[in-house]
């Protein structure tokens, strides 16, 4: 089902939008190519609340509030203290491209993705790492094998890591163990011709994806049914459900291109629909 008329324009005109996150009743996004964090409150208003020349992408907080981002070219995972963002963890030894997506548990410990490979100047698909980051900065991979580790999603019970294989066209779960460990490596769903990007979790435990080849946000439940299906003008980036009931799907879409295309164009938006079933879980 196709419901992209009832979807409104949240904002536009941002160069490339990606982590949405709905946080202290508020929507968060990174735009990478202008390098700021944004919120959007109850007024409306957008609000800048950092800037990383390193690239943000993945947003999340700690117990105590605090926010980390990952800053992607330098490969580095940034804390916002009260005197500015601080480097919380050199990722480089375990990232040999662009950091991307994460997801922060109820601990404060980090799951992290990358490209694995120079996605834009077309190098060759290659696999690579998932790292967690713990709250004091120590890393480790948790995961390997992975074709390019994209949005995560952490289920309501803290035991399910859900990641989005890009370039795997695949959803992939593992159990999680009170260190933070990751086994039972599995296939929760193949998505065919889709391309996972950015994900969320439902209350029914099923995942909206967002697929930018194939211009769509799907629900898909575990086994890969696809049970609602939304178009979009333009590639689908990443979504959260969000507001105070979390049944406000905020949809980012976009154009995956370099950063002087992005900035000239500035095709990026973010739109919202209602949806029946709320948010559960972290992000």
């Amino acid at each position: 089902m196709d419901t992209t008329a009832q979807a409104r324009i949240v904002i536009e005109g941002l160069a490339f939008a990606e982590a949405p996150r709905w946080h202290d009743g508020a929507l968060w996004f990174s735009d990478f190519y202008t390098h700021k964090v944004h919120r959007i409150g109850a007024d409306g208003k957008l609000e800048t609340v950092a800037e990383v020349p390193g690239q943000p992408s993945g947003l999340g907080w700690l117990p105590d509030g605090r926010m980390l981002v990952v800053s992607m070219t330098d490969r580095r995972l940034l804390r916002q203290d009260s005197d500015g963002l601080k480097a919380l963890a050199d990722l480089g030894a375990y990232a040999h491209s662009h950091c991307n997506d994460m997801v922060v548990d109820r601990h404060g410990r980090a799951y992290v993705g990358n490209f694995g490979f120079d996605m834009m100047h077309k190098e060759p698909v290659r696999s690579t790492v998932l790292m967690l980051v713990e709250p004091d900065g120590k890393t480790c991979v948790v995961a390997d094998d992975l074709l390019f580790p994209n949005g995560c999603v952490i289920t309501p019970d803290g035991a399910t890591l859900i990641v989005a294989e890009t370039f795997g066209k695949r959803l992939t779960a593992f159990d999680i163990a009170d260190d933070g460990s990751l086994s039972d490596r599995r296939v929760w769903a193949d998505l065919g011709e889709a391309s996972p990007d950015g994900i969320c979790l439902d209350a029914e435990g099923a995942v909206w994806v967002a697929s930018p080849p194939t211009a769509e946000f799907l629900r898909v439940r575990e086994g890969g049914a696809i049970c609602d299906r939304i178009g979009v003008n333009g590639q689908a980036i990443a979504c959260a459900l969000g507001d105070a009931d979390r049944r406000t799907l905020y949809m980012v879409v976009g154009r995956v291109s370099k950063a002087e295309r992005a900035l000239a164009e500035r095709k990026g938006r973010i739109e919202a629909i209602r949806v029946d079933v709320p948010g559960a879980g972290f992000p």
